[in-house]
């Protein structure tokens, strides 16, 4: 890929071996050998809350995607099958002190978990500290599926997140409203409106990605990137379980956003979506979005931060958080990612290998 809009990628390609070694992730498999429940235990008791965690804008990986068949990065429909990539990329940018949280499954947030105990033990730098963790509930509606609008709780349940010490829920809503599968969207409706509910009485935030879904010509399921389909599912989406106190909505950006951010006065953190390789779009598009209302608070965003391309996810998160904490402008974004390709790679090796 070369020069694009003052991105240029150049010849850089990088490679997470040099990163995150395979000899490192198998002391995972180690450490499960030998019982990691308390691992994972003293992990979660001992870990360093971000104090007033919701008070400034924020930059949250999403890492919930395989559990759902969600393994695609652009023409790669398995790219997301390789755990080993996929975490080694996560902790990339978990270890930047500008990243503010991972969403996440309980295998992610697992595995997470013990690399982070594995540092700790040779004095390394906890990049699980000072971190938001969201607990991803509702995985069920497995992508392909002619029933996937049915969407239950397979992942954490609130009791899980209760016992972890996490800091949030999130759940995802999407609504197809045109095919007979309409009803399995409403079974959905009603499972995230008792989560909701168990999340107000447990006092917990709740991230809610509501989506309006199509099915296009082959079948497959599409969001409708449409300012009034997305406004009339945040109605919906707010409304859940007895007060909306607690709600984040997850929302994807979409043109005259400022429509997005008046359909509602709970907090909007904007999403990826799917990969655009060129990490110019979606500056352009978070720059936009954070200029459309005070109720926009920054991302929630999983592939396009973690698999840009052949570039670097650290870089690219950087980029990404210079627009939403710092309100960068895109040009300077571009240049923070070429000034931080390749940094600091020896972070976990020099400590634990």
């Amino acid at each position: 890929m070369g020069s694009s809009e003052g991105y240029d990628l150049g010849s850089y390609k990088f490679h997470i071996e040099e990163f995150f070694p395979k000899k490192l992730f198998f002391k995972i498999t180690k450490v499960k050998l030998q019982n990691a429940n308390p691992v994972i235990k003293e992990e979660c008791k001992e870990r360093i809350k971000k104090e007033k965690p919701w008070d400034s804008n924020l930059v949250i990986i999403a890492a919930d995607h395989p559990a759902r068949n969600v393994t695609q990065i652009g023409s790669n429909k398995t790219a997301m099958t390789n755990r080993y990539e996929y975490l080694g990329r996560i902790i990339r940018v978990l270890m930047l002190d500008q990243i503010d949280g991972v969403m996440g499954t309980p295998d992610i947030i697992d595995d997470l978990f013990i690399i982070n105990s594995l540092l700790k033990r040779v004095n390394g730098k906890s990049f699980m500290d000072n971190k938001i963790l969201l607990g991803s509930l509702n995985r069920g509606g497995l992508s392909g599926s002619p029933y996937e609008m049915y969407d239950p709780i397979t992942a954490y349940n609130i009791q899980d997140i209760i016992a972890f010490g996490l800091d949030g829920a999130k759940i995802m809503l999407r609504l197809d409203l045109e095919t007979k599968m309409a009803k399995y969207s409403q079974k959905t409706l009603e499972i995230c409106a008792r989560i909701v509910r168990q999340c107000n009485k447990a006092d917990l935030p709740i991230f809610i990605e509501p989506l309006p879904v199509f099915l296009d010509e082959i079948g497959v399921y599409k969001v409708k990137k449409d300012v009034q389909e997305i406004s009339k599912v945040v109605g919906i989406a707010t409304a859940l379980g007895g007060s909306s106190a607690n709600i984040w909505l997850k929302l994807p950006y979409t043109s005259d956003y400022k429509r997005v951010s008046l359909s509602t006065s709970n907090p909007i953190l904007m999403l990826g979506g799917e990969v655009m390789g060129n990490p110019t779009s979606i500056l352009k598009e978070f720059h936009e979005g954070m200029q459309s209302g005070f109720n926009i608070r920054g991302c929630l965003v999983g592939r396009n931060i973690l698999f840009p391309g052949d570039d670097d996810p650290l870089a690219v998160a950087l980029a990404i958080s210079e627009i939403i904490h710092k309100k960068k402008s895109v040009s300077k974004a571009l240049s923070t990612i070429e000034s931080n390709r390749g940094k600091e790679l020896d972070y976990l090796t020099s400590k634990i290998l």
